[in-house]
Order: structure tokens, then sequence, then C-alpha cells
């Protein structure tokens, strides 16, 4: 295992698989972590216990609490999970504060410490029905379709360890610790990307499509051997590109004619347009034609298992995989979202160490940095009806600035977390560069919404403010450089290369700015022989072995018809970014989207090593209920409890149909009140959740503040998905709408750069702020 450095995290780790994934990526940042069990043990080199504790030290003790104790002093960190009613530290919280004084003590549990359901239980497939995420899956008419792999508990786990950080970014200042609430509900519904929020902007509710995106022209083609995630959105070369392809090879068929340049009418007649599509892609083996469309800058990916992950070129070259050390040999591993410093590439982790009740912290007591890390004091505005730019005093992250160089969805939404918790965002776009979440009628979900009333826009870009540059003016390109060297983060989603051209690649910026943190997040990476590859969401999935997870059983692969890529990338930046703040120094984080949704695979590439090792639910687990298209998620359960719930009769025959009986009896029940009655029975249960649903009818969203109004100055009042972790004493909020198209350039100009009412007017003039 790679050494371990002299700043080292100590974390105890007492998850349950709510929050595997959030001990795993401390893993993957160089921390020391003892997972401390009292519960049998694990059976020693399956997929599941080398894939999510590999690297850690394992102490299995009847007397939990006193190892707990001993070890907690010297602890930086400690991740908890599981139903409230099982939680331990809370009680010796309460019974001891002082010993908890400096920890950053995150809990994650199925629905949060608080409201009306807080004790109820889900595993991850309730938690994907509870949070809206199963709903979107699937065919319409037939039951949804989580995503595969423990999506919902692995998003829970990753805001787990951004609050784990974001406790120690505060600690840093104030020297105190504190306690993160985290709801695996909360954690899914802020992932849907338009699942919620068309029902808030438009009134609609996206139904199941069998994975064919609502507002992006991409979905699942098959090939002659396989399946190909692709499409024609984007930019109008996109398509150009794509319909000169298709005409070299006589393909086109009506597709030339000059009506179809408009994408309105693509938009319109989009069935024919992806007939046409689908058999010029049927010509070609999947393998070929993914290698071609990467030559000519398209967005389109094969569709790979996860076993073939081990051939990927990209991933080799840029040594993403994981080796463990195991008693048989060497087993290949996904690996972590980014390369920590604390963990440089290629990473070998050893097995899981089993260790007694005496076992000690490796680095001894305080080995991590000193001191309020090295942030600049940025400026507020004190206008009244203003409110402080960047949050109130007091958040985690309260005095960083971030220029923020993102467009769409993973970039943005990754700057959206750090504005929670009290950075001043700067968002830079232009209207020459136009973001489709402003200026796609399609992402603008309200209808005759004009681009600063784009509801897509609207929720991910909250808490920030906007400076509008025309970087292809040479004075702009100036005005950015200036603006580097004023802040403490920069973040950019634009192909590799781009930066450069402006002279801000990172050997430039930190010349201007030693101590940046310039967090980049291209679809593939900055590196490798894929460097140029043209990524949508869809496709990164299709690269991951995600999307090779939701076919089976003799049906082709559906995808996903949210971003969930995106957001899993946008947390993982998150997280490299608040690793360097608290480490207090700048460094270049090269984060590969396809590398995130990789290491969001679970132990599939284990599995496929050591052979299965998936469980399969014994009864059916999303059954409809009473009502038009209403279901419900069951989780694990003996058949004796739904029996019991159900009031069915129960035939000594063992040929017996259960499953048909449950089903038959669930579909004349009233889904809520099913759910009571099973968590009442101890069986974790959830109706599934709809966009309108989560907004306007679950009480335990509702009784947490989920769900935020904020006053926009076009649209009015308009509720916002809300912030996942909450901390006990920097809790993050979000308090300000998203701009209007350049809102604050001026001002910003004045407030950073000291421009005066001349220079201002000749930028104007030129072109440069719009």
């Amino acid at each position: 295992m790679t050494s371990l450095s002299t700043s080292t995290l100590r974390v105890l780790d007492l998850t349950d698989d709510l929050a595997f994934q959030a001990a795993r990526l401390l893993v993957g940042l160089g921390a020391d972590v003892i997972r401390v069990t009292d519960r049998p043990a694990v059976p020693l080199g399956t997929a599941d216990h080398l894939h999510w504790h590999a690297g850690k030290r394992v102490c299995r003790s009847a007397d939990l609490e006193t190892v707990l104790v001993r070890l907690l002093p010297d602890a930086d960190i400690v991740l908890e999970s599981g139903p409230v009613t099982t939680l331990r530290t809370l009680g010796l919280r309460d019974a001891d504060p002082d010993a908890w004084s400096r920890v950053s003590h995150v809990v994650v549990t199925p629905f949060g410490l608080t409201g009306p359901r807080s004790t109820w239980l889900a595993d991850d497939l309730v938690a994907t029905a509870a949070g809206g995420m199963a709903w979107l899956g699937g065919d319409p008419g037939q039951a949804p379709q989580p995503p595969p792999r423990q999506q919902a508990t692995q998003l829970a786990g990753t805001h787990a360890a951004i609050a784990a950080l974001l406790g120690l970014v505060a600690r840093r200042r104030t020297g105190r610790g504190q306690l993160a609430d985290l709801s695996v509900q909360e954690a899914v519904a802020a992932t849907l990307e338009t699942g919620a929020i068309s029902w808030i902007h438009a009134g609609t509710v996206p139904g199941r499509t069998s994975g064919v995106y609502g507002h992006v022209a991409h979905r699942v083609f098959a090939a002659s051997d396989g399946y190909l995630a692709g499409g024609y959105s984007g930019s109008n070369r996109m398509w150009d590109d794509l319909l000169a392809w298709m005409d070299e090879q006589r393909a086109a068929e009506d597709l030339t004619e000059p009506r179809w340049q408009d994408p309105v009418l693509r938009w319109e007649r989009r069935p024919h347009v992806d007939d046409v599509v689908g058999r010029f892609v049927a010509r070609h083996t999947a393998e070929d034609f993914s290698q071609e469309a990467r030559r000519r800058s398209l967005p389109w990916a094969e569709i790979v298992s996860p076993a073939r992950l081990l051939e990927n070129p990209q991933l080799r070259d840029r040594e993403f995989l994981v080796d463990i050390e195991t008693s048989v040999g060497r087993v290949a591993d996904v690996g972590f979202p980014f390369a920590s410093r604390a963990l440089p590439r290629p990473v070998r982790l050893d097995e899981p160490q089993h260790v007694g009740a005496d076992v000690r912290w490796l680095d001894g007591p305080e080995a991590s940095p000193h001191g309020p890390p090295r942030i600049r004091r940025r400026l507020v505005s004190n206008r009244p009806g203003d409110d402080k730019a960047g949050g109130a005093p007091g958040q985690a992250l309260d005095g960083v600035r971030v220029l923020d160089l993102t467009w769409v969805l993973a970039g943005p939404y990754m700057t959206k977390i750090l504005g929670e918790h009290g950075a001043d965002i700067i968002k830079v776009e232009s209207a020459h560069r136009q973001d489709p979440t402003r200026f796609a009628p399609s992402m603008r979900l309200r209808p005759g919404a004009s681009h600063d009333e784009s509801g897509y826009f609207i929720n991910f870009n909250r808490d920030k403010r906007s400076l509008a540059l025309n970087l292809r003016k040479p004075r702009a390109q100036e005005i950015l450089r200036r603006l580097a060297a004023e802040v403490d983060v920069v973040v950019e989603n634009f192909s590799p290369g781009v930066l450069a051209r402006w002279g801000l690649a990172y050997p430039e910026l930190s010349k201007i700015n030693p101590d940046v943190i310039l967090v980049s997040m291209a679809g593939v990476g900055q590196t490798g022989p894929w460097r140029p590859a043209v990524t949508f969401a869809d496709t990164l999935a299709a690269m991951s072995g995600l999307t090779y997870e939701t076919g089976g059983e003799g049906r082709a692969p559906q995808g996903l018809t949210f971003g969930l890529g995106d957001m899993v990338a946008a947390n993982a930046a998150a997280l490299a970014a608040l690793e360097l703040l608290y480490a207090g120094h700048g460094g270049h984080v090269d984060l590969s989207q396809l590398e995130a949704m990789a290491a969001q695979l679970g132990p599939a590439l284990v599995e496929s090593r050591l052979g299965g090792t998936r469980r399969h639910a014994v009864l059916p687990d999303v059954l409809r209920t009473r009502g038009d298209d209403r279901w419900i998620a069951i989780g694990s359960a003996a058949p004796e409890l739904l029996t019991t719930a159900l009031k069915i009769e129960r035939e000594a025959d063992e040929h017996t149909d259960f499953a048909r009986m449950i089903s038959t009896a669930v579909a004349e029940r009233d889904a809520d009140e099913l759910a009571a009655q099973l968590q009442q029975l101890g069986v974790p249960a959830y109706p599934v959740r709809d966009g309108r649903d989560l907004v306007e009818a679950d009480e335990q969203l509702a009784a947490r503040g989920f769900y935020v109004d904020l006053e926009h100055p076009l649209v009015g009042k308009v509720a916002h998905e809300g912030v996942v972790a909450h901390l006990s004493e920097t809790p993050g909020a979000i308090r300000r709408p998203a701009p209007l198209l350049g809102q604050h350039t001026d001002e910003l100009l004045v407030e950073l750069l000291g421009l005066g009412p001349d220079e201002l007017r000749t930028l104007h003039d030129e072109g440069a702020l719009e």
C-alpha cells in the first residue's frame, strides 16, 4: 500500500452500506481509516469486502464503545451510518461533548436525523424511490427501474465525504468540529437533473421513456454487434459533421434537405431523425463506430461491460485502475475519481487488514496541518437589500472566492455546492458562447421563457454572481487573467487546451497566483489517447460500464434519462477542491468525468474477476399500487412479514407463488398507507416519488425544508433543490437566486480589479463585456 503522508487524516469508519462509499473515498485521499464494527466477520476475499474496505484496518469488537472512545481523541473524522435507532455515537456525544469538540462527525441515515420519518428504514432501492430517481428509469406503463449499482447510497456516501472535509475546513478557522446530518433521500433528490425542477418550472412530470432523453437528442442505438450511446445535440457543428458522415456513406436519406438544418424542426420530428440515424448506426460495429466518432469529435461511445474497463486505453494510460493485494494475488478494481496528492497513482491497496481491539493510529496524534487555510479576504457588498456576496459569516467556505468558467451541468453543479457553503462564486459567461441551460429552448423548461428565466439555469446557478466576458476578444482574455490572480479556486470544464490558448494553463496560472487551485473537469481528462473526445453524460455512462448494467434478461441497455454522470463528477470535483483547501495549498485537479463515473460502479469490476456476488431480491421489489401509475418500493424483507402486513393467508403448499400473491394484494393498497404499515413492521418501504410528489407531497422533505423558495427578479418566488450536507455549526444555505446574464459585471470589475468608469465604458464599447 502506498505510504501515508505526514498529514494523514485519521478516520473512524462506523458505516454500513448506506455510506461505505464515504470511507472508500477517504481511503482514496490517503487517510488512515480504521473500521470499527461489532458485526460478524465478513467473508474474506468477496467482491464487496475487497471493494469497499481495501486499504483499511478492520477492528471487530463486541465492545465497540470502548474502542471508539480510546481512538476518538486523535481522530479527525468519524463516519457513521444506519437507521437512527441503531446509532450509538449520538448518545456518546451527549454524554461527553468535549471529547467530540474537534471531530468532523458525519452521520448518514435513510431520511435524516429530524422529521416525521427520521426513523424509517431504507436500503438503496427504497432510497432511489424516496428520492425520485427510480421513477425516471424503465418503460412507459411498466414498473420504475432504479439505476444499477447502489447509486443512491454511493451518492450519499460522496456527500458524506464532502461534509467531512467541509467540517475540517471550518475547524481550521474555528478550532471546533461539528456534526453533519446527511439524508440519503435528500442526496438522491438533489441529483435528478430536471426530475423535480420540470414540475417547479413547467408543471410537467418527466415520465419513463425507455432511456430516451427528454431534452437532449441522445439515446441508445443498436450497432451491428452491440450498442452505442450518442446523438446529435450540442452545437450546429455536431449535427453538420454527423450528417456529412452519413452522407459520405449514402445513409442520410432525406436529412440532407435544407429544412433539416432547423434545430427546432429536428427536435419536433425527432422520431424520424432517430430512425434514420439508427439505420446508419446499425451498419457498423459498435467499436468501429465509436472510434470513427471520436476521430470526428462527435459525442458517441460504445456501451461496454464493467469487465472491459481493464482494456480501456484511456483509463490504462492515466493509471486509473487500482490493484488490491490479496493472499491469492492482485485483483483489479475501479479506482478513485481523481488522483490525490496523498495517494498518487498508480494506487495499490492491501486487502482489509483485521486487527485487534488495541489498534492504534499509524502516525501519532495531530499530524494534520494547523492554522486557517490561506484564502483571500473578499470584499462584500453592503448595499441595502443585497445580502453578502458568497454567504453569511460562519459558513465553512466563508472567504473562499471561486472563478467559475463552467457551463451546462457538471461544472455548475460543483460550484453550486461550494456556493451553498459560503464561497463567493463568480460565474463567467457570455451571450457569444451560449450555455445551453440558458439558451436552449428545451432546457428553459418554462414555456416562452427568455434566457434569464431558464428553470434549468435558475436551479443550478443560485448563489453566484454573473460576469459577462466575450472571450473571443483579447481584452476580455486579459481581464480573465487579471481575475484569476484574485481568486482561490478556478473551475473549468472546457476541452483540453482551451485554457492554454488564453495563457491560463496551470503552469502559467500558478505564476500569477501561486496558491490557486485549478479544477479541470474534461470529459476524459487532460491527458491520454482519448483526450480530445467530446462527451455527454450518456456517453460517459456508456464508457464507464454503467449503461451496460441497465440491460439484462434479454433486453437492451436503456441508459439513464438524467445526467447522473455530470453530478457524480461534480461531487468528486467538490471533494477534490476541499482536499486542497483543507491542506492550505494550491494545485491542479485533473478530473476525468469518465473516471468519476467508473469509480461509482461499486464492486462490478471485482465481481467480473472473482465471480458474481450481486444480491437479487427474492420477491418483487417495485410493485404497482392503487391509482394511476402509482408504485411502492419494498426493500429486503422476509415473506412472513409481507404476508402478515398484507393479511395474506399463507398456504402450506410449497408451490405457492408468494410473489404473485403479494403483487396482487399490493395493487389494492394506497402506497403511502402501505409504506407506513410496512415500516412499522421493520420492512424498508417507500412510495415511488415523481417530481411533483417530491415538491408538494413528501412530508419528510417538507419537514426538513429541502425545497427552498427564493425570489427571482423575473420569475418571482420559485422553489430550488436544497442543501444536502447539514452541518451543525456551519449549516450551509441557499440565499440568492441565480443571476441575470452579466448582472454583476461592472460591480465585480470594480470590486476585484478596481476598474474606473472610463475603462468600463471602453470595454463595453469594444464588446468585451457581453
